[in-house]
Parts: C-alpha cells; structure tokens; sequence
C-alpha cells in the first residue's frame, strides 16, 4: 500500500486500508509515494501541481497504517522503500529520487514511534509524576526503544521530564517489554525510589 499518492487524503488512505483488509492478506508492506526522475509524478511535482507529505506525515500516516493492519491480523513486513545505489537520498548526484519522505531507515522511524506510544501509554497507567523507569526487553528491540538518533529517549525527557534505564533479557519475547518505576517525584520535585 502507498501513501501520500496525488489528491489522496488520510481519510482516502485509511479506507483503502479497510478495502486491502476485506481481501484478507497475510502480509502488508507500506510505502510513501516517493517522486523519482523521469516519471510522470516528477513532471506533476517540478509544475507544482503535486507535493508530497513530509518524513513526519509519512511516518504518522504509516504507524496508523500499521495499529490497523496489526488489529485485522495482517503481518506488516515492511514499511518504506529498501535503500539501493538509486534509491537513496536526493542529495545524493546518483539518487533517483527527486522528492517525498526518504529515509534510509523509514521502518525504523515508525517502529520507533510505535515503541514510543507504548512506553508512554505503560507510563500514564500510574497515577503518579514518573520520574525514571526501568524497561525490560529483549535485545533485539533495544534500538526500537532508544529510537533514531535516540529520539525516544529525547522526547520522554523533554515532554515527560523521564529517564529510561533499559535492562536486556534474552528470554523476553521479541517485541514485549516490562516497565518498572524506578523513582517518582514527590510534591516538593524531589524525587524518591520505589521499592517494587
């Protein structure tokens, strides 16, 4: 499935979505419409006539894509076009890429965001000011939780004033984790340990 095709809404994509849905396929890859060279969308787009959604509607866009498609039990596989000699940043003299949400590690921006909601969401189950948790889980997913460029990590501290100690365990099923408070602040924004 594509996103941020000409004229296409969010609405438009999430019914196209119900409509994939409905033909019950096993497995959904997601990609962003990208304008590359020589084609009919980068004469829309060098005439002004198309723009395409930016890296943080791509990436919004497809994390919804992929709550959906993971509720209606469809394995999403792959989000974002794989990084070749010619699809590559449009920086680069050789890319073929003219415009649109590249990046070379797409999924893994989304991936990230969808970590991230789950960490916020564990958190805001506790009726207290967290201050640090402790994240349990596998060690494959640790770079999901970090986030690009530590993004995740960034954001819980400047949107929630929270720090994040990660903890490996082999043993942890591949996408599960485990959140333990480590300290809350108290009324006076000291902060105290919690024995748990």
């Amino acid at each position: 499935m594509m996103v941020g095709l000409p004229d296409s809404t969010k609405i438009d994509e999430l019914n196209t979505a119900k409509d994939l849905a409905k033909l019950r396929p096993k497995i959904m890859r997601i990609y962003p419409v990208l304008v590359i060279k020589n084609t009919e969308l980068a004469k829309m787009y060098e005439a002004g006539e198309y723009e395409p959604i930016n890296l943080e509607q791509a990436v919004e866009t497809c994390k919804e894509l992929y709550y959906f498609f993971e509720q209606k039990r469809i394995n999403v596989i792959r989000m974002g076009l794989q990084n070749t000699d010619l699809i590559t940043n449009p920086e680069k003299i050789e890319s073929e890429v003219v415009a649109g949400p590249y990046h070379e590690a797409f999924g893994q921006l989304v991936e990230s965001r969808i970590w991230y909601d789950s960490i916020v969401n564990k958190i805001k189950q506790f009726n207290v000011k967290v201050k640090e948790v402790e994240i349990e889980l596998n060690p494959r997913d640790v770079n999901h939780v970090i986030g690009h460029k530590k993004e995740n990590v960034e954001k819980l501290k400047e949107f929630y004033d929270v720090d994040i100690k990660i903890v490996q365990n082999e043993k942890k099923a591949p996408g599960k984790f485990d959140l333990k408070i480590l300290q809350v602040f108290s009324e006076e924004n000291k902060t105290e340990a919690i024995k748990k």
